[in-house]
């Protein structure tokens, strides 16, 4: 079967194949195949693929104003960032929407994306979207110790998945990159070279990322018999600005540091002007490894050692996870966490004289 050719004013267009057509190609009811192509989980995947296929043979295509009244889905996936200056969202922004964009895509779905100036300012645009059904559901980037967003969509009752984890993850669908495992390997690295002096520049503890991240660096002192100075760690530094002053304060400690944990890469790049400033050589007179993988990394001098997980690959499971939660499946079947890579590069080595 092929779709059906009609004449509309002099011009001759493709007649729109539909649901019912597709069915009776199949061979199916028309139920089944609804479902089928809405991915739900009571059919096969042999069905799933067979009714995507022919749908694709035959250019079936759904309409969406249709689906909405029907279903009273929007067919959309919500994400809302902030935007403020010490968000952190801008260097791994591209990439992520671009994951989360292509795997919707793949399902017949889009994404909305909302900017807010503020946390609250961003809570506030979630409900907006959600009394207006504008987004199916939610995936909710930085999460927090104590989350509103989750609250609030719990009682709202709105599908949501958190990139990361939080204080109490239960009923929760989520993705982590284990970087307090990150962490723990910078410490023993540097430890392993030499290093008995090691700061760590941290995030503000109010995101769980921050808190994880300061128990690995805590956990990789004590793996390597070494106590945590705590004039040697400083928390809230999340950019360059941040970055140069707090490891600054660091560097003019009357003992400071010969080697430092960043755990953000924008944390790390501040501490390198805050090295020139001083005179300070990075890899030789100060170590530096940091978390994040941002392409300035590589092009900084020296280039940046650092971990890194792919921002594509990280929304693109995402957005497959919020997919699967949206056709209700169970949150304690969508909970995930991933290893960071190492990206070994010049920014760390043995304290000077040792090597």
């Amino acid at each position: 079967m092929s779709g059906k050719l009609e004449k509309t004013m002099g011009t001759v267009r493709q007649k729109r194949v539909t649901i019912i057509e597709l069915s009776q190609h199949l061979g199916m009811s028309k139920s089944t195949v609804s479902r089928a192509l809405n991915g739900y989980p009571d059919i096969a995947e042999k069905t799933r693929l067979r009714v995507k296929q022919a749908a694709e043979e035959l250019g079936y295509r759904p309409l969406a104003y249709a689906q909405a009244i029907r279903t009273g889905q929007a067919r959309s996936l919500g994400l809302v960032l902030n935007i403020d200056s010490d968000s952190g969202h801008r260097p791994f922004l591209a990439d992520f929407l671009d994951g989360i964009s292509q795997r919707a895509s793949e399902e017949g779905w889009t994404l909305t994306v909302a900017t807010a100036a503020s946390f609250d300012g961003v809570l506030e645009t979630i409900k907006q979207l959600v009394e207006e059904r504008k987004a199916d559901g939610f995936i909710l980037p930085r999460a927090r110790v104590i989350d509103p967003r989750v609250a609030y969509l719990k009682r709202a009752q709105v599908p949501f998945v958190l990139y990361g984890r939080t204080g109490n993850s239960d009923d929760c669908a989520w993705f982590d990159i284990r970087s307090e495992k990150a962490m723990e390997e910078a410490v023993l690295r540097l430890a392993g070279l030499g290093h008995r002096r090691i700061g760590f520049l941290n995030a503000y503890e109010h995101y769980m990322y921050a808190q994880l991240r300061d128990e690995g660096f805590r956990s990789g002192m004590h793996k390597a018999g070494l106590s945590v100075d705590e004039q040697l760690v400083r928390k809230g530094v999340v950019s360059k600005p941040s970055g140069e002053e707090f490891g600054g304060a660091l560097l003019d400690l009357d003992d400071p540091p010969t080697a430092i944990v960043c755990a953000l890469d924008q944390a790390a790049l501040g501490l390198y002007r805050a090295a020139e400033k001083r005179g300070i050589t990075i890899g030789r007179d100060l170590s530096v490894i940091a978390y994040d993988g941002l392409p300035e990394g590589e092009y900084a001098t020296p280039p940046l050692t650092t971990f890194r997980f792919d921002n594509g690959e990280a929304g693109a499971i995402l957005a497959d996870m919020l997919l699967k939660r949206i056709k209700g499946a169970d949150v304690a079947e969508l909970r995930m966490v991933q290893e960071a890579r190492l990206v070994e590069r010049l920014s760390h080595g043995p304290p000077r004289g040792m090597s």
